[in-house]
């Protein structure tokens, strides 16, 4: 990669002006080159390295305590894969570029969760209904550490300095949105963390931390892995909060680093690969899989509103931002937001239980399946895997097809599901 100003013009021939700076590259270019200068080697595409261990130095004297610097390589020097591993470092190099903030890798989306609750050991944690699995995590805590849990809208004074607002959004399962900058005030208000469940939305659709948030988590399985083969969790702090200047001389980033290597809940080298491999792509994917979700939530929910439409006889309602007050208003909190467009994930609630658990057979483009965020659309019967929801709720993830096509798919779907 280029190097800074004083870098390119230290080594300019006499009488040569100096260059002028860069400016900071876009999210696609920063997608591709972000971790440029991270391997020793001259290959475009990452090598997928699959050891546990490294090497020591030859040299006596060089050897010390966690300390295992390859001059060759100074950016990709590793000790044991349980620490550090070429792989996740260019993975997490790219995230903390794509995501604004230094980032941490974990197995899975929950794990990562579990290692937030870990380093913030908060006595409460303020949360909604959400995503089941982050509850089952804090489940597993309170069992340790006596967590309580409050309402997400409780009062600001029933929270203190150290506990957790936590805000999934867009939420889960029905692709609606939360007002951060209200829950960022009532985090400075009564001194807790305000972190963030971006799964459902990743750059370029939305920056929780531009809204305030202290963390924000993504379930990198979703979005991040986007082709339904790798499982990923992502932790970025807010640059604030990471480094040797943190507010507080608290550095997060840090304490999370030394909490992985004892939890253990690192990716696996094939992963990380993986989501090197996919990031190329997360703005173009993200962008159409945004556009598509937000023509097909239109076309439904006019569908569902006309009483004498096919749509009408099946469909209760349709959830998505995109349908949210001021969804369409410049200036508006959720515009402001969301910049980049809307997630790719909405609810249909159906009209009987019956009419839920049916329509997914009759479809032929929309895989019947749980997750989210792959290039293939799904549909998940959502009592499926989430005890909690309204049985007659179906949670759709709009993958790379034409939305015309998935649009005439749910249309054949509906048709043979009302005269079956």
């Amino acid at each position: 990669m280029a190097g800074s100003e004083n870098e390119i013009s230290k080594g300019a021939p006499p009488g040569l002006a100096k260059a002028e700076p860069k400016r900071e590259l876009a999210l696609a270019s920063r997608s591709i080159h972000a971790d440029d200068n991270v391997s020793a080697h001259r290959a475009v595409a990452p090598a997928m390295h699959v050891s546990t261990t490294f090497r020591y130095s030859d040299n006596p004297d060089d050897l010390g305590y966690m300390n295992n610097q390859d001059p060759s390589a100074p950016k990709d020097s590793h000790i044991y894969s349980r620490i550090s591993s070429p792989n996740l470092t260019r993975l997490e190099i790219l995230l903390s570029s794509l995501l604004n903030g230094p980032s941490v890798t974990y197995s899975s989306g929950l794990s990562a969760f579990h290692a937030l609750l870990v380093r913030l050991n908060p006595r409460r944690i303020a949360i909604s209904a959400g995503y089941h699995g982050c509850h089952g995590v804090i489940d597993l805590v309170s069992r340790l550490s006596g967590l309580e849990v409050v309402p997400l809208d409780c009062p600001a004074s029933d929270l203190g300095p150290g506990d957790v607002i936590h805000v999934e959004t867009p939420l889960n399962p029905t692709g609606e949105a939360a007002d951060l900058e209200h829950y960022a005030k009532k985090a400075r208000e009564s001194g807790a963390y305000l972190t963030v469940d971006a799964t459902f939305a990743p750059p370029p659709l939305q920056d929780p931390l531009v809204q305030g948030a202290d963390i924000v988590m993504h379930s990198g399985t979703k979005y991040i892995g986007g082709h339904s083969d790798l499982l990923c969790g992502v932790l970025t702090v807010n640059p604030r909060l990471a480094g040797p200047d943190a507010a507080g001389g608290v550095d997060l980033h840090a304490g999370l680093l030394q909490d992985r290597i004892f939890l253990g809940s690192v990716m696996g080298n094939l992963e990380g690969w993986l989501g090197l491999r996919s990031l190329r792509t997360l703005e173009l994917r993200v962008t159409r899989q945004s556009s598509s979700a937000t023509s097909l939530v239109r076309w439904l929910a006019a569908e569902a509103a006309d009483s004498s439409s096919l749509v009408s006889r099946a469909v209760d309602s349709v959830q998505h931002a995109s349908l949210q007050p001021g969804a369409e208003a410049e200036g508006s909190w959720l515009r402001r937001q969301m910049p980049g467009g809307f997630g790719p994930v909405f609810a249909i609630r159906m009209k009987e239980e019956a009419l839920a658990r049916a329509l997914p057979s009759k479809l032929e483009l929309f895989h019947h399946a749980t997750s989210l965020g792959g290039v293939e659309s799904l549909i998940e019967w959502r009592a499926m895997t989430d005890k909690s929801v309204d049985k007659r709720l179906l949670r759709v993830s709009i993958g790379l097809e034409a939305w015309e096509d998935l649009r005439d798919d749910l249309i054949a779907g509906f048709r043979a599901l009302l005269d079956a």
